[in-house]
This record gives C-alpha cells, structure tokens and sequence, in this order.
C-alpha cells in the first residue's frame, strides 16, 4: 500500500450527527423507545423509554476507545436529548453491573440529578462504587430501590417494571419486563443460555409469552453470527479444576475483573484443595470485596492472601488472579510479562491460563503477549488449546431458541454493532418471523408505538460520542481527536520566525523544530530545506497590512503543508510561532 494512500484519514472517525428537528413530547399513551448507546457498537448501553411525560433509562454504560482514538480514556452516552426533562425522569434501571452497563453512571446520575436507580444489591453496590470514585461523596445522594427478589414489581410512574432472572458471567444480572398500555418491553440485558447450569435450574423464558400483547423483545445480539456451540460453563470449570489441581508450580490466570461468577468458583475450588489465592489488579480487588460484604463469595480469610505474601508459600499452593488478559499496557498480567511487577516474576514451571474472550480489535495486543509468555513459561494456556473460557454471550442457536420460547409480536435486535443486528434480523426471518414486524435501529433512532401500531420517526436524536479523557468530559471534540490522530501518524514542525512588526520583515534566521515527523540531526539538509521555504514565503511580505500574525501563520501553515506532502507525502501539524521585534 502506498504512502499516499496510509496518509487518508482513518475510515472509522466517530460519527458525528448533525443537529436534527426538535422532538415533540410523545402522543398521547404512546410508548416511545430511543437507542442512545449499544446499537451500533459493543459498550456504551443505554436505552431511553417514555409514555406520556414519564421517562425511564435502562443502563448507562462506557465504551472503550478504538486504536484511532488516542489519549481518550473511554466513552459515554450522550444524553443531550434529556436536557430540560430530568423531572420527568422516573428512574435509572441497572440490568447487571459490567462497565458497559454501569460504566457511565457516575458521570451521567449527577448531569440528571440523582434520579431514583434500580437494580439488584450487588449491581446497586458497584453503581455506588464508581459514584464515589467520579466524586467522593456522591453515593450518599443517591436514592435507590433495591430489587431483592426477580419476582419484585414496582411502578416507575406510568411504567410497571417486573424482572426475570437471566445467564451471565456476573451475580445478579436481571432482564426487564417495561410495561405500558400500548407495548410491553422484554429486555434481557446481557445474557447467555446454559443448557446444564452448574449449582441453579435452567433458566426458561417461555412464562414471557404470556405477557399483554403488544410484546417488543429487544434481544442482545452478539452472537448472532456465533454458529459454534457454545463451551458450557460446566466444561469450563472442569478444565479449571484440572489444572489447578495439577498445575506443576503457581498457576496464574488472567481474566476480567467482572468475571465474579468464575472468581468465586476458584477461590471455592482453591480452598477445598487447601491452595492459597492472591488477587492482582485494582478492579478485580474492588469488585471481590464489594461481593464479599454482600456475601455473594464466602471464603475462609485465610483462604485469600496478599500478592506480597505469595512467596510465604510452596509454589504449588499459589494461584494468582488477576486482570490484563487483553494486553492492557497497565493491568497486572501485562505487568508481569513485561518484568515491571514488584512481586510476581514468572517462571518456566508456572502455568499461566487465559479465561477470557479476545475484545475485537485487542487480536494484536493480546498475540504479543501471549508471544512474550511463551518465552517465559512452558505452560501457557488459552482457548486455542484448552475449554478454559465460557462465553456470557448466547449463539445464533441460543437466540432462536429464546424467540420461540418468548414469541413476541416484535423484535428489535440489540447490544451490538450493526451488522450483528442486521443478521439477528436474518436468522428471525429465516426461523418464521414476519421482518415487517422486526426494527434494527441506530443509536438516536425513535420508534413509537401507539395502540400497538410502530412507527419509526424520521428525526434522530443526538447520540455523538462523548470522550473522557482523565478528569476532562466532552472537552475533547472530533476535532482535537483528529489533531491527535495527524499528531500519532505524522508527528508535528514548529517553525518559529521573527520579523519586524513595522515592516513583517523577517529577521534572523527561522527555528525548525520537529516531533514525530523527521529525526533532525541524521536530516540537517532536510531542515535547511524548510529554512529555505520559510524565508521565502516571508521575503515578500513587507506590506503593514500583511504583517500580522494571524496572516503569516496562515501563509507558512499552507504553502509550508503543501511543500513537505510533496518532499515526504506525509502531513505533519505546522504550528507557526511568530515573534515581532
């Protein structure tokens, strides 16, 4: 591929949506349903339902910066739509408590301020927890109901709100049942579909055909294309169990922080086999101890050590828990691999076990890692070679098996990006379902229905990206993210002349200074070369009316931009100081 041609901007810039019409009030007894986050990407879940003036919010969840995305920490929903509605807002519901659920919660509860949140207590619990860590305080203004049974019902102003239990990988995941006069919603969040669960019943959805008709089923989709069986999570504990159980030194095993249902069956399994347990990384330590004081995970105390004292013990008794299974340049496992971790070095008789998913886009990061582990250890493990992760996501078979069971009068596919949705849609029409009778939206899409009838508006609300970079919430536009997209790819030239302020006049010589675009000293005869243009775009300039600086930085910044693209088919940013004398 051609120089010219890996200089075009990035294809996947964040979309940007253009100010729409103002959105009316819904009709009367009508239910209106607005994807502000999830529908075209993984993360960032958040859904906006009304009828009349009551207004409820399922889920608030981030999404994690793409590779063309630098310096942004993650990304949030927009909810500009609500602006000027917050009374109207009749509660927060909280499916479960993974980031890409609750993620952006406590940002956007103090911008609505401090609506009513629902959720389970250990969802509740870590809502609280990222409350606190946004600003020191906050929780203690939050006002909550707490759903203590799946069989709890409450009323959110004109919505009734019921729950179902679902699969996931995390305790006190709930789907949600919205029920209006005009529609009734089915939501089940996140969810898998165990056939043979391990320690609870089998979970059937066939009860939730029962509700009034109209029903709308918003289904999350991310494994609508997944034709594989899915590794059941009793296969996956059983490999576990083995190789702890025979695990010739420390096992390690990295996995998400999240991933609180396969946490707690290891700390239970290491206990049973007398093995001592250290946790490595700051979420994994957080959410563990949030679950233990709501008694989610009950170990003995001394079943759990700290990760300093793993050296106090034989290294067969030692298993080491921790975050870093994507490659994350700071989580605990990369740490490890890279030598940089204080106590944990690895040795060639450790087994390391990866119990996770590979993020789409994390393919590379996550194939060096693995690369550096293999020449440390003789005992890497990871889905390749080994049933070692179960996914908390259904199949394409899981998804029909649940429309069968459910039989909806609608169905909207969602949590996922669109061509996820777009082949749900595919497999619903193939297994029977009328496709006039199925809805992919985009995020800001606003579907209404009244007496049972859809109708898809043509206004879009706004659902632009909202960056969090460090303490910074929507400060960084698409215009500085593209600065720091030239500034990663072709580096940056100051040039700093002065001139005369009387005639514009330049005196002296110019100062070249470059960053990521040529290393100066190995180019001097480059960097004379851009002396050379400089003076000669300022030679000619001597008229007061062109002596200014907002003139000179323009006249340098264009010609100088179109005279490096031509010697080195890059564009670096040219930043023009200009001082008068």
């Amino acid at each position: 591929m051609s120089k010219r041609h890996r200089n075009r901007p990035p294809t996947n810039q964040p979309k940007f949506v253009p100010p729409q019409p103002s959105i009316n009030l819904p009709p009367k007894d009508c239910l209106r349903i607005i994807p502000i986050g999830g529908n075209e990407e993984v993360g960032r879940n958040c859904t906006v339902f009304e009828y009349n003036q009551d207004i409820i919010i399922l889920d608030m969840g981030v999404q994690f910066p793409e590779e063309d995305m630098p310096g942004v920490d993650y990304i949030i929903p927009n909810l500009s739509y609500l602006k000027g509605k917050e009374n109207r807002i009749r509660g927060v519901i909280f499916s479960h408590g993974h980031l890409d659920h609750i993620g952006a919660s406590g940002l956007l509860l103090e911008k609505l301020g401090y609506p009513m949140v629902v959720g389970r207590p250990l969802t509740l619990a870590m809502v609280k927890h990222r409350m606190e860590d946004a600003q020191k305080g906050a929780a203690k203004r939050l006002r909550s109901i707490v759903i203590k049974n799946v069989t709890d019902k409450i009323r959110l102003g004109n919505f009734q709100i019921s729950f179902f239990p679902v699969d996931h990988s995390i305790m006190d995941a709930v789907g949600v049942v919205i029920q209006t006069p005009h529609g009734t919603v089915i939501h089940p969040g996140d969810w898998t579909y165990e056939v043979d669960p391990v320690n609870r019943k089998k979970i059937e959805y066939s009860a939730l055909r029962n509700l009034p008709k109209p029903t709308i089923l918003m289904l999350e989709s991310l494994g609508s294309m997944s034709t594989k069986e899915r590794v059941p999570e009793r296969v996956m504990y059983a490999n576990l169990e083995k190789l702890i159980r025979e695990a010739p030194g420390r096992i390690i095993i990295g996995t998400f922080s999240s991933q609180l249902e396969r946490i707690k069956h290891v700390l239970e399994f290491a206990q049973k086999l007398g093995k001592k347990v250290a946790l490595d990384g700051f979420s994994m330590k957080n959410n563990v101890e949030i679950a233990q004081q709501l008694g989610y995970i009950a170990v003995k105390k001394d079943a759990m050590i700290p990760i300093e004292k793993i050296h106090d013990y034989p290294d067969r008794r030692v298993i080491v828990l921790c975050t870093g299974a994507q490659g994350e340049n700071n989580a605990a496992l990369s740490r490890i691999v890279n030598g940089n971790h204080r106590t944990v070095k690895i040795r060639k008789t450790d087994t390391i076990v990866f119990s996770s998913s590979v993020i789409p886009g994390n393919e590379r990061t996550i194939q060096r890692l693995k690369d550096n582990l293999y020449r440390l250890s003789d005992n890497v493990i990871h889905s390749d070679i080994m049933d070692v992760h179960s996914s908390g996501h259904s199949t394409a078979a899981d998804m029909m098996a649940v429309l069968h069971q459910i039989h909806p009068t609608f169905f909207l596919p969602v949590y996922a990006n669109h061509f996820f949705l777009k082949e749900a849609q595919k497999l619903a029409v193939r297994e029977g379902f009328p496709k006039e009778r199925t809805f992919v939206l985009d995020n800001g899409n606003v579907l209404e229905f009244t007496k049972g009838k859809p109708k898809l508006l043509p206004q879009k609300v706004r659902t632009d990206y909202v960056f969090v970079d460090g303490l910074g919430v929507g400060d960084v536009s698409n215009v500085v993210l593209r600065d720091r997209q030239t500034l990663a790819s072709d580096g940056m030239v100051i040039v700093i002349a002065t001139v005369d302020r009387e005639t514009g006049a330049l005196v002296g010589e110019p100062n070249i200074i470059t960053n990521g675009f040529v290393y100066a000293k190995t180019n001097a005869r480059f960097i004379d070369e851009i002396k050379k243009k400089v003076k000669a775009l300022l030679k000619d300039v001597d008229s007061r009316t062109q002596a200014n600086e907002g003139y000179l930085s323009a006249r340098i910044r264009d010609n100088l931009g179109t005279f490096l693209f031509v010697k080195t088919e890059r564009r670096p940013m040219i930043i023009p100081v200009i001082l008068d004398v």
